[in-house]
């Protein structure tokens, strides 16, 4: 697994903050944002780029770009990848973002503007299309299977590895990277999804994110990236591979309801969950854990908790239940692939996450959001749930891997 965000430029870094409630959600510094309703974001900190990528290299990608091939590289390490035997034409690449190259975007048409459109970058179209940021991690470890980005707004990651998942159940791959990746901190990210009224405008770094608490009111926007090598089980096993968790399950849906809103039912949530229990051949009784989606809106996290509780009955009372957006923000495109990573840890290390900032109970929101403080607890069975603009609900579920 490799990780990139607001908490840490590793998944150990980004775990160990994320199980002490470090708070990342600080004063947005990529840009001027004196004149800006929202100030704050979730942005990536300190990041060694020289550490993995050529700097000359880096100077042509798009952020989001750069991001990914650091999670890829990450994650292709620590898979025991670096000179293995492995069949390249049943290798894929399935790395999404939910908006690709908006930094480029903004950039370029800033300069076209100002200049004229003949001095635009001729790096625009390749860091603007979301297909690249694959294509990249795909001519750098010369995997010639599919590069499949799913792109589904805000589960995109999450979708993206349950695509991945599939075709390698199906028997087309063996081994594939799965993730996601965003840079959206600049003018037109920013002051686009102010524009809509999604974001907190508190700008109050401390309490700004604050899922599942009454006085929730926005998400905060963040980027980063997460990839995960996911891999035929008994092909990982004849490598000797280090295997963390069995991917097991995969349900996605879609509301046909609104571009933005959740359906007030649930329904579409609800659904990819059950799907994914079918998925992975168990009930609601074998959950101990939810990463949930947990954005800090008010319709989202209300209508995540009736999701859950309707597709787990009464056990979605003795789950114990994460968002690790509090810590993070939101990285939309790549949140579920950095959430899904959070999942496994909290499986392998036998610890579920804390919702911080929460004070204020919502009766609405009548669930245990492991509030403020990590909890320990064994965790043989855990779910992602992402879902994300244009009603696109998505569930992972992960399973301990025993020997």
């Amino acid at each position: 697994m490799g990780a990139v965000t607001p908490v840490g430029n590793t998944v150990a870094e980004t775990w160990d903050a994320v199980v002490n409630g470090k708070n990342g959600i600080d004063y947005i510094t990529q840009f001027d944002v004196s004149k800006m309703k929202v100030r704050i974001g979730g942005e990536v900190k300190n990041l060694d780029i020289g550490k993995y990528l050529e700097l000359r290299e880096a100077r042509r990608l798009d952020r989001a770009g750069i991001f990914a091939l650091i999670a890829a590289t990450q994650a292709y390490e620590d898979a025991g990848l670096e000179g293995a035997d492995i069949d390249r034409d049943r290798f894929g690449v399935f790395v999404t973002s939910g908006i690709g190259g908006i930094q480029t975007i903004n950039v370029e048409s800033r300069k076209s503007h100002e200049n004229g459109p003949d001095r635009v970058s001729p790096f625009f179209v390749p860091n603007a299309i979301i297909n690249l940021i694959g294509g990249h991690i795909a001519i750098k470890y010369k995997v010639h299977g599919p590069n499949l980005p799913v792109v589904t707004a805000c589960s995109s990651g999450t979708n993206s590895i349950g695509e991945a998942f599939r075709y390698i159940r199906d028997g087309y791959l063996d081994i594939a990277f799965g993730g996601g990746t965003e840079a959206p901190i600049n003018e037109l990210g920013v002051g686009g999804f102010t524009a809509m009224r999604a974001l907190n405008m508190s700008n109050d770094p401390e309490n700004a994110c604050m899922p599942f608490d009454r006085r929730r009111s926005g998400f905060v926007i963040a980027e980063g990236a997460g990839v995960l090598m996911l891999e035929e089980l008994e092909h990982a096993k004849k490598r000797g591979a280090p295997i963390y968790a069995e991917l097991v399950g995969y349900g996605s849906t879609c509301d046909a309801y609104h571009i933005t809103a959740p359906d007030e039912t649930a329904e579409g949530i609800t659904k990819a969950i059950k799907l994914a229990l079918l998925d992975a051949g168990v009930n609601a009784e074998a959950i101990d854990h939810i990463n949930a989606h947990g954005t800090s809106t008010p319709y989202n996290d209300r209508l995540e908790t009736l999701a859950i509780k309707k597709a787990l009955g009464e056990r979605a009372y003795k789950v114990n239940i994460s968002s690790t957006k509090s810590m993070m923000g939101h990285s939309l495109g790549a949140t579920g692939a950095i959430e899904t990573i959070m999942t496994v840890k909290a499986i392998t290390d036998g610890i579920c996450p804390p919702t911080i900032n929460y004070q204020e109970y919502d009766p609405e929101c009548d669930l245990n959001y492991t509030p403020n403080m990590a909890v320990r607890r064994v965790v043989d069975y855990a779910i992602n749930i992402n879902v994300g603009f244009g009603g696109q609900n998505a569930a992972l579920i992960l399973k301990k891997y025993e020997n």
